[in-house]
């Protein structure tokens, strides 16, 4: 099920891609996720009207490196203008658009944006008109199933996209009001790619490898975008290309995640210095911190962390877990 994926004038090596992330998907987890594998990351949701009035919180989230590409970025806002604007405004500094249709976020719902947008199919067509008339860069939409269960909303939105110039289309298959809850439905993703003939890329409750190889058996889309489950598991990417080239994957070793919270913590360093450094590495603690004896202990230490100091020790801790599995899966 492993292929190359072309989304519009870009041709990513893999369809297995890391999502957008509010509070997550900044530079060091995007590095690490593409050492990892991932073939594509995008950034966090990027407020267009913050961009258009050059918020300097707003620019942060566009920090990149040489090493950070191919770089998506990932716009919100619900004016077809403003997006237009933000849409040059980036132009040289991804290699893909995303427009987010699909965030249930009450604060981002409630500026017309996310996936209150589900409800305005006509400024839906108006935003990617607009968008794609003022770049030639790759575009795609992540969109969510409907406003409510059992609404089928995304079929229409996502043929209002296509015909508009959208290159690609991804949805996770939950409704609005579900927010995280539930189960997503997958059988959306093979009904919307029965009726596309752009590249549909499925997103929802893939937290292992083997979800991510059997959404795409199972819905015949095109690729995966992994999200929660790459939280405190960015190996995820490692092992769905194991899994796909020789039908078994690695476990972690507890050192490997010793010296993936260590690599973590360093590029967070690198990027933001050590007060930011120690108080966002404190929340990835609480993500890495599972699957062995002694991880809640470990949790609970890492929100009375302080300091750099505090991380690296509970890193040497997680390391000297004698590991409970060592066979490939």
């Amino acid at each position: 099920m492993l292929k190359p994926l072309k989304i519009g004038s870009l041709t990513l090596a893999h369809n297995v891609v890391l999502a957008p992330l509010a509070g997550i998907t900044n530079l060091p987890f995007r590095v690490i996720c593409r050492r990892m594998g991932a073939a594509l990351a995008f950034t966090e949701m990027v407020s267009v009207n913050g961009l258009v009035r050059s918020g300097s919180n707003t620019l942060a989230l566009l920090k990149s490196t040489p090493e950070d590409h191919p770089l998506g970025i990932q716009l919100f806002g619900d004016r077809p203008e403003d997006l237009a604007e933000a849409a040059r405004r980036v132009e040289g500094t991804g290699e893909l658009l995303d427009i987010n249709m699909g965030c249930p976020v009450r604060k981002v719902v409630g500026t017309g944006a996310g996936s209150a947008l589900l409800r305005e199919p006509l400024k839906v067509a108006a935003i990617i008109r607009a968008v794609r008339a003022a770049t030639p860069l790759p575009l795609s939409v992540k969109i969510r199933s409907g406003w409510h269960c059992g609404e089928d909303s995304y079929l229409r939105i996502a043929q209002i996209a296509q015909s508009e110039g959208c290159d690609a289309i991804t949805l996770h298959p939950r409704s609005r009001s579900q927010m995280f809850s539930g189960h997503a439905d997958w059988d959306q993703l093979r009904e919307l790619k029965s009726q596309l003939s752009i590249p549909v890329i499925g997103s929802g409750d893939l937290f292992t490898p083997q979800d991510c190889q059997r959404m795409l058996a199972e819905t015949g889309c095109d690729g995966v975008m992994v999200a929660r489950g790459a939280l405190g598991t960015p190996w995820i990417f490692r092992q769905v290309l194991e899994l796909g080239e020789s039908g078994s994957f690695r476990e972690i070793t507890n050192a490997e995640r010793a010296d993936m919270i260590r690599l973590h913590l360093e590029l967070y360093l690198q990027t933001w210095g050590e007060s930011i450094a120690s108080r966002e590495m404190k929340k990835h603690i609480g993500w890495y911190a599972k699957g062995f004896a002694g991880a809640a202990d470990v949790r609970r230490e890492a929100n009375n962390a302080r300091s750099t100091t505090d991380i690296l020790a509970l890193a040497d801790r997680i390391r000297g877990v004698p590991d409970t599995h060592h066979e490939p899966t």
